[in-house]
């Protein structure tokens, strides 16, 4: 496979029967490859994904931005690079005449273009809350109606790179976590509105994983001015400045592109799937969801007891994931 860098783990997981994809997941009996689209697949997350599905039989529509990226995604068998910024809607429309021209159909779109923005919210300009929302909100509502018909046709699936900051929310990540709650209502919308068309659709919750979201974080503050000098907050903007942002400290995204894999091929996919590196993520997640519990509940009109709210949790329970 001719590519900078291949997702090793991933695929061999899937090899050695981690995973199992069921033939109906590849294509139809006697039809085409099934195809997926995944936005901002240059690297990370969304490059790992478009690797493995690729290596799993799928046909990858590759969306990316710079010509570099471009030529190595179409190095890869099965890929086919597509020029996508998902804030231009001319590029958008340009890459559903791709794919129609194609002939293949589109049974899976992976919303997973994103940006990070950090800023503490009473000093952060507005025009960048503005670019935070721009990539990580409209641009999945963007690219979801686009490729709609394609996707009604297909009876497949729609599916968002969100994050385990969909729900738990840090100091300074205030437009990051913003956005990726408003990922959250956009999951659990869309897919109340898709039922009556067969289309699926889930969102992923990744924690910590390696990639360059941080380091073009950094990079864009500095480039747009950004300083410590005469903030509220100078000492922990200093820091942030200067932080290492390469994230080698954690796992390359195997596991998040072998769970997109799983959404993908499974009978009937879950609403979220949580992926994560390491318990101590998963808790925080978890009791960051039942702290708002509690505090929705406590003091208003129609408290609940804990014998009640015990009882709610067990029907949900076991009414299954939707």
């Amino acid at each position: 496979m001719l590519t900078v860098r291949t997702c090793i783990i991933a695929v061999l997981g899937v090899s050695a029967g981690l995973f199992s994809t069921p033939a109906r997941a590849l294509q139809a009996e006697g039809g085409p490859q099934r195809a997926v689209l995944v936005t901002g697949a240059s690297s990370g997350i969304g490059r790992c994904t478009a690797e493995l599905l690729a290596s799993e039989g799928f046909f990858v529509y590759a969306g990316a931005r710079s010509e570099a990226d471009l030529a190595e995604l179409n190095a890869i068998e099965n890929v086919q690079a597509v020029r996508l910024d998902v804030t231009s809607p001319d590029e958008i429309a340009a890459a559903v005449e791709t794919v129609r021209a194609g002939g293949r159909g589109l049974y899976g779109l992976i919303n997973n273009a994103g940006v990070a923005v950090i800023a503490p919210l009473i000093e952060l300009r507005e025009e960048d809350l503005e670019f935070q929302f721009d990539v990580n909100v409209f641009g999945p509502y963007r690219v979801t109606k686009a490729f709609a018909p394609l996707l009604i046709e297909s009876k497949g699936q729609v599916l968002t790179t969100g994050s385990i900051s969909g729900f738990v929310v840090w100091g300074f990540g205030g437009p990051y976590t913003m956005s990726k709650h408003a990922v959250e209502a956009f999951t659990d919308a869309l897919a109340t509105e898709l039922v009556p068309f067969g289309v699926r659709v889930s969102v992923l919750e990744p924690g910590n994983y390696r990639s360059e979201i941080m380091s073009n974080m950094r990079q864009r503050m500095l480039d747009r001015g950004y300083t410590a000098e005469g903030s509220l907050y100078k000492d922990r903007l200093t820091g942030l400045l200067k932080m290492p942002v390469d994230r080698a400290q954690y796992k390359e995204p195997d596991e998040v592109a072998q769970t997109f894999l799983r959404a993908l091929t499974d009978e009937h996919p879950k609403r979220r799937y949580m992926v994560v590196p390491s318990p101590d993520e998963a808790q925080i997640t978890i009791q960051s969801v039942l702290a708002r519990l509690v505090e929705l509940n406590d003091g208003q009109p129609y408290t609940f007891s804990r014998d009640e709210l015990v009882g709610m949790l067990d029907d949900a329970l076991g009414a299954g994931p939707r």
